[in-house]
């Protein structure tokens, strides 16, 4: 099963009540912050409502494994450590990201995790056109793919 990570690219202000539950439901509390999801069609539903306040693509496990070691957060701001996922749920890193691809684990099986990651703005910033215009026209906004692996190591 693929997994999608979702990426908000804009802020709170203007947004519409709707926009803002689904970004609630979605834990995309701020700007610059990413969670991956299952690809699923109740997912698939809330993408096509935050779709011009977000951008998001299939990840591969190279990018989800950067994501979860550099930027993974536990409690107290606490990092997330190769160790502590070992002890928690009885399978290295590498073998977690398999089951986890597959369908079988989840983000929540490693206790205390946040669903959330909180990411800085992208070095060399977005694409040309800016954070208004969808990723097609050459903005940043909308489903793009696999391009959203580099954008996410940009912003680790």
């Amino acid at each position: 099963m693929n997994r999608i990570a979702i990426v908000r690219v804009r802020g709170s202000a203007e947004q519409k009540a709707a926009v803002n539950d689904t970004f609630k439901l979605l834990r995309l509390y701020r700007k610059n912050h990413c969670v991956v999801i299952p690809n699923t069609p109740a997912y698939i539903g809330m993408l096509r409502r935050v779709k011009d306040h977000s951008t998001w693509g299939e990840i591969n496990e190279k990018a989800f494994k950067e994501l979860l070691l550099k930027r993974g957060k536990l409690p107290g701001s606490n990092k997330l450590t190769e160790e502590y996922i070992k002890e928690k749920t009885k399978a290295n890193v590498d073998e977690f990201i398999k089951e986890f691809f597959a369908g079988k684990k989840e983000l929540r099986d490693i206790p205390g995790l946040k669903q959330y990651f909180k990411l800085s703005p992208p070095r060399h910033g977005f694409e040309r056109k800016g954070i208004k215009t969808p990723f097609s026209l050459g903005g940043a906004l909308g489903y793009r793919k696999d391009k959203i692996n580099e954008l996410v190591m940009r912003m680790i």
